[in-house]
C-alpha cells in the first residue's frame, strides 16, 4: 500500500480543512431551519457541524501521524489517570465567574427570572444537549491534537493563545446568525473572541497538569452551559463572560503555577500518543 505523504504544517492544515467542512455543514443547519424541518432534525444538523474539528482530524490522521492508529490516538487522549484536583479547580474558577455574573445581571438588569430554565427535565436535557453539539466534538482536534503540536514549537501560552484566536474564529458563521448587527455585532465579536481566547489559556494550564482529555471537555461544557442559563441578552452575557475570564487567565499568566504557561523547557515536551 501506498504510504500518503506527511504533511509539513499539519495544524495549518487541520484549520482549513476544519472550516472547509464547517461552512457547508452551518449551511444545512441554517436550510434545515428555513424549511421548517422537525426541531430534532436541526439539533441532529447542528450537533454533526459541531464534530467537524473530529472530521477533519480523522481525515487528515494518517498524513499527521503515519506510523500510528487513529483509535489508538482517540484511546491515548483518555489514558491518564483524571486529577480530581485539576477538575476541582477548573471548576471552582467557572462557576464562581457564573456565580459573580449573575449577581451583576441581578442588580443591573433585574429580570423577572434569573434562569432560563425551570424544570429539572429540561436542564438535564440543555445540558446533554450542549456537551454534544460542542464540547466532545471539538476538543479532540483543537486540544489533544493542535495544542499539543504547537506546544512542540511554542511556549504553552503562545500556542494556547494561537489556538484561542483560530478555534474562535472557527465560529464566524455563527457570529452571522446572532442577529446582532452594527455595534451590538463588533460588541459581541470582540468579547466572544476575549472570551475564547482566555478559556484557551485556562485550558491549556489545566490540561497540562492533567493529559486527560476529560478536563478541557468539562471547561468546555461548564463554558457553554453557564452562558445559556443566565435569562440576558447574549451580548451582555458574552461581555461579562469575557471580563471575568480574561481576570481568571492574567491571574494564571501572572501566577503561572509550577511554570506551566511559560519559562520551563520541559513545557515543550508532549507525550506522543502510543502507536
Amino acid at each position: 500500500m501506498k504510504r500518503e505523504k506527511k504533511l509539513k504544517n499539519p495544524v495549518a492544515s487541520f484549520i482549513i480543512v476544519t472550516n472547509l467542512m464547517f461552512w457547508p455543514l452551518f449551511c444545512l443547519v441554517g436550510a434545515a431551519k428555513m424549511l421548517e424541518f422537525p426541531e430534532w432534525v436541526f439539533q441532529l444538523m447542528l450537533t454533526i457541524s459541531a464534530w467537524s474539528s473530529t472530521f477533519a482530524f480523522a481525515v487528515l490522521f494518517k498524513r499527521i501521524y503515519p506510523e500510528q492508529r487513529f483509535a489508538a490516538f482517540v484511546k491515548d487522549a483518555f489514558k491518564r489517570k483524571l486529577k480530581w484536583s485539576v477538575l476541582a479547580m477548573s471548576s471552582f474558577i467557572q462557576i464562581s465567574i457564573f456565580g459573580m455574573i449573575m449577581l451583576v445581571v441581578v442588580v443591573n438588569h433585574k429580570p423577572d427570572s434569573i434562569f432560563t430554565i425551570s424544570s429539572w427535565g429540561m436542564l438535564i436535557y440543555y445540558f446533554v444537549k450542549n456537551l454534544l453539539s460542542g464540547p466532545l466534538g471539538e476538543e479532540l482536534g483543537w486540544r489533544a491534537f493542535a495544542l499539543m503540536e504547537l506546544q512542540k514549537k511554542h511556549s504553552p501560552l503562545a500556542a494556547s493563545i494561537i489556538i484561542g484566536f483560530w478555534w474562535g474564529l472557527w465560529h464566524l458563521p455563527i457570529w452571522l446568525t446572532t442577529g446582532y448587527v452594527g455595534m451590538e455585532l463588533i460588541q459581541y465579536v470582540l468579547f466572544f473572541m476575549l472570551s475564547i481566547m482566555s478559556t484557551s489559556i485556562i485550558m491549556t494550564a489545566c490540561y497540562n497538569f492533567n493529559r486527560n482529555l476529560i478536563v478541557p471537555i468539562v471547561i468546555h461544557q461548564f463554558f457553554n452551559f453557564f452562558v445559556g442559563l443566565i435569562n440576558e441578552k447574549l451580548v451582555v452575557l458574552i461581555t461579562y463572560n469575557a471580563f471575568f475570564y480574561v481576570a481568571a487567565a492574567m491571574l494564571i499568566i501572572v501566577i503561572n503555577p509550577k511554570k506551566v504557561m511559560y519559562g520551563k523547557k520541559e513545557a515543550k515536551s508532549v507525550v506522543r500518543p502510543i502507536p
